[in-house]
């Protein structure tokens, strides 16, 4: 078979980062009472978040802010649309966020099936995220994900975020591949797919969410279940 190492995006791709989010923003929302703050409708918080962690997250991915200030300055912008410039409060509101977040099992339709699937078919699974070291393992073992892939590819531990070429490299490094034989699976445009055609790796272009690209992917698939025709 051409490949033997699928490389794996997590958020976005296999673990549904946003239904998971909103459950742990729930909880958050209600253990710290925001809604006596004014802080409501709770959608509208989450829709703020959202908008603001995406704004966030890409400065992250640019070297543009620290993962630090990525942590809590999203919810601090979040608060400002309810005109709470509170810093202490954001940064409360971030630790809890991130005690929650990371239990939850959420994942797309087909997760565990394609990847027994392809464990099955003995190619050899590994993840490449650009999440945090903690926060990522809290998830993959939370929800079982955990004992489908050989090595985990943070940003924290390789120093380096996708779409950069360290990352990649630090990745065939970890686990013995070659670009040759290799292949990145992600959702995101960006950090998955530019960033795997500009280091000369295939890539498979997870598009939940059906979106409009000029880049020219190896495969894109809608749906996981979808893999079973490439591999």
């Amino acid at each position: 078979m051409k490949y033997k190492h699928l490389f794996f995006d997590l958020d976005h791709t296999l673990w549904d980062f946003d239904a998971n989010a909103k459950i742990a923003l729930t909880e958050m929302y209600s253990f710290f009472n925001l809604a006596s703050l004014q802080v409501a409708p709770f959608e509208s918080f989450y829709q703020h978040y959202l908008h603001h962690n995406q704004i966030l997250w890409d400065r992250y991915h640019n070297g543009f802010i620290t993962s630090e200030e990525l942590k809590w300055k999203r919810m601090w912008r979040t608060l400002l649309e309810f005109k709470i410039g509170d810093e202490k409060l954001a940064k409360e509101i971030s630790e809890k966020f991130l005690e929650i977040l990371p239990i939850q099992k959420g994942v797309f339709p087909h997760t565990f099936e394609i990847l027994y699937y392809l464990t099955e078919k003995n190619y050899q699974l590994h993840l490449i995220t650009n999440g945090f070291e903690r926060v990522q393992w809290s998830k993959l073992n939370n929800s079982g994900l955990n004992k489908y892939f050989g090595h985990v590819i943070t940003s924290e531990a390789s120093n380096s975020l996708k779409p950069k070429k360290e990352i990649f490299d630090f990745a065939l490094q970890k686990t013995g591949a070659l670009v040759s034989n290799s292949i990145m699976l992600g959702d995101n445009l960006d950090a998955d797919i530019l960033g795997a055609i500009n280091f000369g790796m295939d890539s498979v272009f997870v598009n939940h969410l059906k979106v409009a690209t000029e880049l020219k992917p190896t495969f894109t698939i809608t749906h996981l279940k979808e893999l079973e025709n490439i591999f």
